[in-house]
């Protein structure tokens, strides 16, 4: 006997999704794409193009003053040169250095300055905005403010230091004084940005904690380091990490702290030329794109190294605990 396979009475095809429908569904699942796409373009253009580029530039002969050296390709030449290259290792030296000296008391300053800017007082909201003027404060105004006041003869840090007996300095002469000049230029400009960070992060902070720990007898000291620090600690890391990428990437301040006639040398010896003053001056000052380039890329790889360094310190930290 023939099986009957019909259909029951009332049942309804299943109907096809109209154009209306379809195209609904593609705006939901590509809408949030095009609205990041103009971010991704520039980024394209202006931010992964050239590194790209730069990348390939340095693994050729190119010089300015050499017809056709675009094209030389000379492989992994200009990284063996730079191995060799006395005049790199200081650059790195002077970049480390300066960075050392320029995060370290910035990141301390600005927590204690967001510790304070935390609690209540009168006109909070005034000094709030103050601390953030000098970072939003040209970085060539601000440089040559501080030229006139680090100034060997006629400088008010000297004047102030002669006050207590000390002989004035010539900041820029030596390594140490240069680096120290430069460092507070930095210091002076990121702490109340760094300061505000943290205060951000302090007002997330539940009262009740303090309240507990005020309860038990604690001090205002002890809280700070037992509640407040250990709630801040993604933020320090934050802080930590871009404020050392920003220190690695030193320019506007030690190129124009420098007298010298060509200021990308950083000093008569040398002394505070940081790894983009260095690059620089391959590229603009001697015309060796291909050299630039390496130097350029070797600063990329080093901020790499060190924001990774960090983030695995942190990381571990928090294992530990």
């Amino acid at each position: 006997m023939a099986a009957s396979t019909a259909a029951a009475p009332g049942a309804r095809a299943p109907s096809r999704p109209t154009r209306s429908h379809l195209w609904h569904r593609l705006d939901r699942a590509a809408s949030p794409y095009l609205y990041l796409s103009p971010f991704f373009l520039v980024f394209g253009v202006f931010g992964l193009f050239p590194m790209l580029y730069t990348g390939y530039v340095s693994f050729t002969g190119w010089r300015a003053d050499r017809a056709g050296s675009s094209a030389d390709w000379v492989g992994l030449e200009n990284y063996r040169k730079l191995l060799d290259d006395p005049f790199f290792w200081n650059a790195v030296k002077n970049t480390l250095g300066i960075g050392v000296l320029a995060t370290v008391p910035q990141l301390l300053l600005a927590l204690g300055l967001a510790h304070l800017l935390n609690y209540r007082m009168r006109g909070r909201t005034l000094l709030r905005l103050g601390v953030l003027l000098p970072n939003v404060t040209s970085v060539a105004a601000v440089t040559l403010i501080f030229v006139q006041l680090f100034g060997r003869d006629f400088g008010m840090i000297n004047w102030a230091l002669s006050l207590v007996g000390v002989e004035h300095l010539d900041w820029q002469a030596g390594t140490l004084s240069s680096w120290t000049a430069i460092a507070v230029i930095v210091t002076w400009r990121w702490t109340g940005y760094n300061a505000l960070l943290y205060l951000a992060a302090m007002q997330s902070v539940p009262f009740e904690l303090y309240e507990a720990a005020a309860l038990d007898g604690a001090s205002r000291w002890r809280q700070f380091r037992s509640i407040t620090v250990p709630m801040l600690r993604p933020t320090i890391l934050f802080t930590v990490i871009v404020s050392t990428i920003g220190a690695l990437q030193l320019f506007g301040e030690p190129m124009l702290f420098s007298q010298q006639q060509d200021p990308t040398t950083g000093g008569s010896q040398h002394q505070f030329q940081t790894l983009a003053l260095y690059s620089y001056n391959q590229f603009w000052g001697r015309f060796k794109y291909g050299y630039g380039a390496a130097i350029s890329w070797a600063m990329f790889l080093l901020i790499v190294l060190v924001a990774a360094v960090n983030f695995l310190a942190a990381r571990r930290m928090r294992g530990v605990e």
